[in-house]
């Protein structure tokens, strides 16, 4: 027989009664071994569908001389000497591989990238190894391949399926996580997926001394098509249509949406807020936790109070695993203005409507975006209200708001990275009481862990009243048997029975560490979301917020708290842009600095969903980090700094921490410092001390008359600072030198503060061009040397 192509060796072998499993586990491991065998290409094993004892063992070499170094070998010793006394017979055959017709089309492959930690090469590889054995036999999966780049942690597979349809179909089924969980661990971080459509495979072709080699295929990237603003016809209703403006139109009435309405309210912004919904929520159904920065932004919008009284502090957050507790940890820090409260959703989204009430806007319930266009000028939205009366409305500016399902990333075109549902979960909830004698106050979480692999979870978070908690675990084998393999879409599913206290009854026995029951079960659902984020926030004159941008596993409440924050950021510069009062870039600057913070947030929470969440040796830094209080915006273009006369401090770019007993003539108690920066004007604190000059005060009064107007600017004083009378600038006493000692100043120097509450700029010593330059890529210039004067102030 010829030598020089690739050849084929089949053995039929026929399994002793009883011998199945061991003869197929024995050959896996048999063939595990020969397939790292030089000129070894394939091993495969097929069963006889007729007859389950009757096995094919296929394997393919690149050519006889590989095949004849093989029969001497050990791994073929091993494969002999593994299936001798499982088998009753066995015949071989050996052919000549002449022509190869690989699947059916063209293919596709999908390329996943990881980065692990030093010195856990080894633990990846062999998971990928145990997750590479799982995948066999999967529809449409037809190979894959795992590279390492060289000297590096960096692996790529390239996983070949028959098409994106039985790729998607895999994706979208739960069941795939107990193919995928051993990788898990490593693709919460460092993670990115892509998409490529074989468009050709060239013809094989010979070589030299004879064989063929077929060319690898040249990936060609899936071209995303941009969406054509084609202006659709107005919605049919049986009412007439009107037409109506605004300068804003929000759409979703969830917490994002509410935030972005009042930000924009608050600063006389004609806006409207619309919702599918016909009703608000009376349920505990959604997001239950409100983090320390969300109660900071609730300060400064005069509804803490509200949220104080409706809610329950957390006082810590306890974890077991396995049934023995690994961490205990107080979240009391008292140097934060504003501790972690749990709060129900629904509570949240009825405090921030009578919010928006009180600054005159009323959400429009019942009223659902159809379709909308957009031009240089604006947009230009079709709605339908609850009445069935058609409404055509013209705005400069569209917020998307509108959750998972949200038709205006859907309108926009705009596709999650990697794709939406990376690894999609099935949990069941549940609002119940708890007779155990945990701590107080505490988040718990238990997990099971079993062979490196997250086997089960419960989280239970605290509610209002005496043993009352959210409970959140997997969703149980009979929900999971009676859903099977049907694609789910995210959040909440009414077309399901709901899980019973019996479902979560059994979760219990198996999690918690002591006999507990669970009892008065007020509501319970099937909850599934898909997690990832938007390649993009902005196109042209329309925004995404909130779930709409992205998608979180139910963990740490991560995604209203960042929902929030996405409305906070765009709010105060959508204000600005729509009075002319924006630097051209403004608008820019939402998506470079909320998308990178939404994706470590949402990289963050897929691991929080699958690991010990206690990863960090300082447990205080990682409670700052998953109550976003070290969330930072450095390296954004709208932040920056000059000289470097500074111990320390906040960096540009980073949340703006509180100072206290900050003194001011006239008022008989201590001022905080966030009651200077409460509000929707950039705030300007200029530092003097002993060694400050006389001259330099003036100066502090020229920069007072040039801002004026869009900044507000205080003058923080050391006690030994001789400050001249008659300053037109307010002044107060740093008395204790708190605010001296926060931001890391050592001299006359100045912190320009966003109405976000993140630094903008920071200069010392004070340069006055510098934050000229700087204000000028916020405020558009009414002139040559002064800026416009009809911002917010």
């Amino acid at each position: 027989m010829p030598d020089e192509g690739p050849v084929r060796t089949i053995l039929r072998m026929r399994a002793r009664e009883g011998c199945v499993e061991a003869f197929e586990a024995a050959w896996r491991v048999a063939a595990e071994e020969i397939s790292r065998t030089q000129g070894s290409l394939r091993q495969e094993l097929i069963r006889d569908a007729d007859d389950p004892q009757t096995f094919l063992i296929v394997s393919d070499w690149r050519d006889q001389e590989a095949l004849d170094a093989f029969g001497p070998s050990a791994a073929r010793e091993q494969l002999t000497a593994a299936l001798r006394d499982l088998r009753e017979s066995g015949e071989k055959n050996t052919y000549e591989v002449l022509s190869t017709v690989v699947g059916r089309g063209p293919g596709i492959r999908v390329r996943v990238t990881v980065t692990v930690p030093q010195g856990e090469e080894a633990a990846y590889e062999k998971a990928y190894r145990k997750v590479a054995e799982r995948m066999r036999g999967t529809p449409g999966h037809v190979r894959e391949e795992l590279l390492r780049e060289p000297g590096t942690g960096t692996y790529h597979i390239f996983a070949e399926w028959l098409d994106e349809a039985s790729f998607e179909a895999w994706t979208d089924d739960q069941s795939h996580l107990d193919q995928t969980a051993p990788l898990i661990q490593y693709i919460c971080e460092n993670f990115e997926r892509a998409t490529y459509h074989i468009v050709a495979r060239p013809q094989e072709s010979p070589q030299p001394g004879g064989g063929v080699v077929q060319a690898a295929p040249r990936p060609q990237p899936v071209a995303r098509v941009e969406p054509v603003a084609a202006k659709p016809a107005a919605p049919s209703a049986e009412r007439s249509t009107v037409d109506s403006s605004t300068d804003v139109l929000v759409v979703g009435a969830g917490p994002a949406g509410l935030t972005a309405a009042i930000e924009l309210a608050r600063r006389g912004v004609p806006c409207r807020l619309v919702e599918k919904r016909p009703d608000a929520a009376g349920t505990a159904d959604k997001a239950i936790g409100v983090q320390c920065r969300t109660m900071e932004i609730w300060e400064n919008l005069g509804i803490v109070r509200e949220a104080m009284d409706a809610g329950i502090w957390l006082h810590g957050q306890t974890v077991f695993v396995n049934g023995r507790q690994t961490h205990q940890v107080d979240w009391d820090l008292p140097d934060l203005p504003y501790a972690h409260v749990g709060l129900p959703q629904y509570e949240t989204e009825n405090i921030l409507t009578k919010c928006l009430a009180g600054h005159g806007v009323r959400v429009e319930r019942g009223t659902e975006l159809k379709e909308f266009t957009q031009d240089a000028d604006g947009v230009t939205a079709y709605l339908v209200g609850a009445d069935g009366r058609a409404e055509t409305v013209r705005a400069q500016y569209l917020v998307g708001a509108d959750g998972a399902h949200s038709t205006v990333r859907q309108k926009l075109g705009l596709t999650f990275e990697g794709g939406m549902g990376m690894f999609p979960q099935l949990f069941m909830l549940g609002d119940v009481d708890l007779d155990w004698s945990m701590p107080e106050g505490h988040l718990l979480r238990f997990i099971h862990v079993e062979d490196d692999e997250m086997k089960g979870m419960l989280v239970c978070v605290p509610l209002k009243g005496r043993n009352r908690y959210r409970v959140a675990t997997l969703a149980p084998p009979r929900l999971q048997a009676e859903i099977g393999s049907n694609p789910i879409p995210p959040g909440f599913q009414a077309e399901y029975d709901p899980p019973s206290l019996a479902d979560i009854q059994v979760v219990l026995d198996e999690l918690a560490p002591e006999p507990t029951t669970a009892s008065n079960l007020r509501w319970s659902s099937i909850f599934r979301i898909k997690h990832g984020i938007v390649d993009r926030y902005r196109q042209g004159r329309a925004f995404v917020v909130g779930d709409a941008a992205h998608l979180h596993p139910p963990a740490g409440g991560q995604g209203m708290n960042t929902g929030i924050q996405d409305a906070w950021n765009l709010g105060w510069k959508l204000a600005l842009a729509c009075g002319g009062d924006a630097a051209p870039a403004l608008l820019d600057s939402y998506e470079a600095e909320r998308r990178p913070a939404g994706k470590a947030i949402v990289d963050r929470a897929v691991k929080i969903a699958f690991t010990d969440e206690m990863d960090m040796d300082d447990e205080r830094e990682q409670f700052l980090l998953e109550m976003q209080m070290t969330l930072s915006y450095a390296g954004s273009p709208l932040v920056g700094a000059h000289g470097d006369a500074f111990d320390g401090g906040p960096q540009p770019g980073d949340r703006a921490p509180d100072a206290h007993d900050l003194r001011r003539f006239g008022v008989g108690h201590p001022t905080r410092l966030f009651e200077l920066t409460r509000g929707t004007a950039h705030t300007l604190l200029v530092h003097a001390d002993g060694a400050t000059p006389q001259d330099e005060y003036a100066g502090f009064d020229k920069l007072a008359e040039k801002v004026r107007g869009f900044v507000n600017i205080y003058v923080l004083a050391s006690p030994d600072a001789d400050v001249p009378a008659g300053l037109d600038v307010p002044v107060l006493r740093d008395a204790s030198g708190t605010f001296r000692a926060a931001y890391g100043l050592r001299g006359t120097g100045a912190y320009l503060i966003r109405p976000d509450g993140h630094v903008g700029f920071r200069t010392s010593p004070v340069a006055a061009e510098a934050l000229d330059a700087h204000l000028a890529g916020i405020f558009a210039l009414g002139g040559t040397d002064s800026f416009h004067q009809g911002g917010n102030a």
